[in-house]
């Protein structure tokens, strides 16, 4: 995998987090401090739209919805528990968004951006890190998060889940500083309490990351 350093001598504050933590909200919750967010995740899905013909070519045309478009659920049932068939996929997808990555990175005027993705170790600006913010929150929260947003079967949402479980392990291997994110509590992004619990955590993390925000 590619590891280059952003061109510019800017900082790169990475975001993650396992299934259901909450980890786009708390994305939401820099971008309003004028913080500059790349949503790795939403750049995957049009780096799927743009290869369709690659991805059918290889995963077969049943994976294209009635508009010929990639249905990314047909997709994921095809590589989920394939290691093979998974690392085809990635084959496809990993290079061009990585190059779209150190692209935006390059292009940012800002003193610090975010880089929020799922699968934060296999970008390429994870060795150049400056700081990852993993996102938390109890399995049993997640869960019922889960299950209250997708409506995937139970067996499903487990594997999902167990598929995840050396999730904050692999991090170790960065060379970054890593702090964590609470956010627990099924009642979830709508709770007061819970809200201005994460707004102070996210205004006393930031000053220790060197950045200044406008709020």
């Amino acid at each position: 995998m590619e590891t280059k350093k952003p061109i510019k001598p800017i900082k790169c504050i990475g975001l993650t987090g396992p299934y259901c933590a909450g980890k786009n909200h708390i994305a939401r919750m820099l971008e309003q401090r004028g913080l500059a967010v790349l949503d790795v995740d939403k750049l995957g899905h049009q780096v799927i739209a743009a290869e369709k013909g690659l991805l059918a070519a290889r995963f077969g045309d049943d994976i294209l919805d009635a508009d010929g478009q990639v249905d990314r659920k047909r997709l994921g049932a095809k590589v989920f528990g394939k290691p093979e068939e998974l690392s085809a996929l990635e084959d496809i997808i990993h290079p061009a968004v990585n190059r779209e990555i150190l692209a935006w990175v390059d292009a940012r005027t800002e003193k610090a951006c975010v880089i929020n993705a799922a699968l934060l170790h296999r970008t390429s600006v994870f060795q150049a890190l400056d700081a990852i913010i993993i996102v938390e929150a109890g399995f049993f929260i997640r869960l019922l998060r889960a299950k209250k947003r997708d409506k995937l079967p139970w067996a499903v949402l487990l594997k999902r889940f167990h598929s995840q479980r050396q999730f904050t392990a692999q991090y170790s291997r960065g060379n970054a500083d890593i702090y964590r994110v609470k956010n627990s509590g099924f009642s979830g992004f709508r709770s007061k309490a819970l809200r201005k619990k994460l707004e102070s955590r996210i205004n006393n993390l930031l000053p220790l990351l060197g950045i200044e925000t406008k709020v």
